[in-house]
């Protein structure tokens, strides 16, 4: 059993308070501590990596200079906030991370004053940084609004709205640009540490407010053209050109590790009046661990691993996961269809698209955290008569949702959506579980539906979505790995809206959307040991639904539960809507939903978040047996 590791002045530092009475010589030693203990608190409990070991020293300035949390530190995204977390009063609990009970992996309002914005989806750190630093402004308090934010979220178009409303909050927003991946800055080192310093000094900017308003006397148009001389004078020598137009005062690029730049630049952007402020800060993911800096992924998420080796636990063999099921199938089915192509928002792995992108790079579209533009993207490709698949998360869609609507279904152009880690996801929590989809798609008009039981399933969905040409088609399907069953070599075209019975009985019928179904048989199986023969049939399709086989179901059984991997509104919502519609409920049918909870599940463990769903085979059971009226003991109870 590991030791935890040695940190004499990190251990003086339980909160901010602390670490802004150290002297700035300090701070090196401390941030070496702070990274150490990352890295060995991330080997026990896994997590995002690279992404933290990349701002150690920032943290740290951004604590040591700004008054946290009356300024409001934000950081986009959140997954690199575990120095955060360190710093700011949870270190005792660090390793808990992601574990039931535990610390989330992002950053929460209700952990710690010192998290003052949920976030777990990219690109929002920006405009919740603005709103904090106009309402401080609005109610002349004080307090500024710290968002901190990598280059990849900047593909974002939400970055930019932001930015281009962030004048108004004056020197009261200031954005931390981490430049990490897209090497959009030029060399970093002492000349262009000087100039950082030089342009953020108070003698710099003095003189800049001097001149300012001695050429305010000038014409307007004099005026403004020695603005505009001035900015595009500092930005041709710093590269901040686009983020003064934006209406930000830009200082950088600064190395992101060296503390002897970044604290004399952060003090004074802190002391100005000038802003708002973007600083240019540039970081290496993974920094200061050898094995997560030689990564191709900087150990972006990791199980837990040996701090010594570097090497990853990993689980037993067993069946492939079923993003690699989708990627796989696609690449095959491409290889026959050239109107076959997939877009995926940034996460090429884990929707599967690496695979197919291996196989067919001129039909693969990686476009960055732009899910909105993804989809529109597809819209346009399906409108000239390609196959488009937007691969994308569940909880990432979410964001598109519009475009989904508008530019999709409305048209009823055939782009394919297939929707990853739908259902519970386990320790990244409710901020990417795949709750709402079946919701929020099955609601529109055109939209086809498709839920994949097991992989095998899920390998004829995507068949069957690419031969779909009449309008748009989504397949869900759960993250991790399939159930073990073979994938068939030649595919299975599936009826639209048509579901199958997996096994027969006459009392109890269980209809299962997706990969609950195993639990469903369980279920069936101690139900038949009770004497209560069941049914279970999965419906493959929660648009449309298969209604001649509900109607038969309803009709020939006494009891009829729908099973779920998702919230309020979906497969029960559309399936008792149809059973009143039919009057299918008039004769005494017992019908029951069985769905996600009205409530924000926490992360766990699948198992255990299904088991406080509701919507394990125990579960499912006792849903039946209160509506045949039987207790526990199989007897039926007397009826009123």
């Amino acid at each position: 059993m590991s030791q935890t590791p040695e940190t004499p002045l990190l251990d003086q530092v339980p909160t901010p308070d602390e670490l802004r009475q150290l002297k700035p010589e300090q701070l090196r030693q401390l941030s070496d501590e702070l990274r150490t203990e990352m890295i060995d608190a991330v080997s026990v409990s896994g997590g995002h990596l690279g992404s933290g070991l990349g701002v150690v020293e920032l943290t740290v300035a951004l604590h040591y200079v700004f008054n946290t949390p009356d300024d409001r530190l934000i950081w986009d995204v959140g997954h690199q906030c575990y120095p955060h977390k360190i710093l700011t009063g949870r270190r005792d609990r660090i390793r808990t991370l992601r574990q039931g009970g535990g610390l989330s992996g992002f950053t929460k309002r209700t952990e710690s004053e010192y998290d003052p914005f949920g976030a777990a989806h990219s690109s929002t750190s920006i405009s919740a940084a603005l709103g904090f630093a106009v309402a401080n402004k609005l109610n002349d308090k004080p307090g500024r609004g710290i968002a901190v934010i990598g280059d990849g979220a900047m593909s974002a178009g939400m970055a930019y709205e932001a930015m281009n409303n962030a004048a108004q909050a004056g020197n009261r927003l200031v954005v931390i640009l981490n430049d990490n991946d897209m090497s959009i800055a030029p060399p970093v080192g002492g000349l262009s540490a000087y100039l950082a310093r030089m342009v953020s000094s108070s003698e710099y900017l003095g003189l800049r407010s001097l001149a300012s308003k001695a050429v305010k006397k000038m014409s307007r148009r004099v005026h403004e053209g020695i603005r505009k001389a001035e900015e595009y004078t500092r930005g041709m020598v710093t590269g901040g050109t686009l983020f003064e137009e934006l209406g930000f005062y830009y200082v950088g690029p600064i190395d992101g590790h060296n503390l002897d730049h970044l604290i004399p630049v952060l003090e004074n952007v802190r002391d100005t009046s000038e802003g708002p402020v973007l600083i240019h800060v540039v970081t290496k993911k993974g920094k200061g661990y050898k094995f997560a800096e030689e990564s191709a992924d900087k150990y972006h998420g990791v199980p837990k691993f040996n701090v010594i080796t570097g090497e990853k636990k990993k689980g037993a063999a067993g069946p492939p996961a079923y993003q690699n099921v989708f990627g796989d199938t696609l690449a095959k089915l491409a290889e026959t269809d050239d109107r076959i192509c997939a877009i995926t928002a940034a996460m090429p792995s884990g929707t599967g698209v690496d695979r197919f992108a291996q196989a067919h790079p001129t039909r693969s579209f990686d476009v960055g955290i732009a899910e909105q533009h993804g989809v529109t993207f597809a819209a346009g490709l399906a409108a000239q008569g390609m196959r488009p698949f937007a691969a994308i998360y569940s909880t990432f869609l979410q964001r598109a949702y519009d475009q989904v609507v508008h530019d999709v279904a409305i048209q009823n152009l055939p782009v394919r959506f297939a929707i990853d880690r739908a259902g519970l996801v386990g320790a990244d929590g409710c901020t990417h579980a795949g709750s709402f989809d079946i919701t929020y798609l099955a609601t529109l008009p055109n939209m086809v539906v498709m839920a994949a039981a097991d992989e095998a399933e899920l390998a004829n969905m995507t068949y069957t979505a690419a031969e779909y040409d009449d309008g748009p088609i989504a397949l869900r399907y759960p993250r991790g790995s399939g159930t073990g069953v073979p994938i068939p070599e030649t595919l299975e075209k599936l009826e639209i809206g048509k579901g199958r019975i997996v096994r027969e009985g006459t009392k109890v019928a269980i209809l299962s959307l997706g990969a609950r179904l195993e639990e469903a048989k369980k279920a069936a199986d101690t139900l038949e040991a009770k004497g209560l023969s069941t049914t279970v049939a999965d419906l493959r399709f929660a648009k449309p639904l298969d209604e001649d086989l509900i109607t038969k179901l309803m009709r020939t059984h006494e009891v009829v539960v729908t099973v779920e991997e998702g919230a309020i509104g979906g497969l029960g919502a559309h399936v008792l809507t149809y059973a009143s519609d039919e009057g299918l409920t008039d004769t005494g049918l017992k019908v029951r939903t069985l769905r996600l909870p009205d409530t924000f599940i926490d992360h766990e463990t699948p198992e255990k978040q299904y088991d406080e769903a509701g919507l394990n085979a125990p579960q499912i059971v006792d849903c039946v047996l209160k509506a045949l009226k039987h207790n526990s003991a199989n007897v039926e109870e007397a009826r009123a």
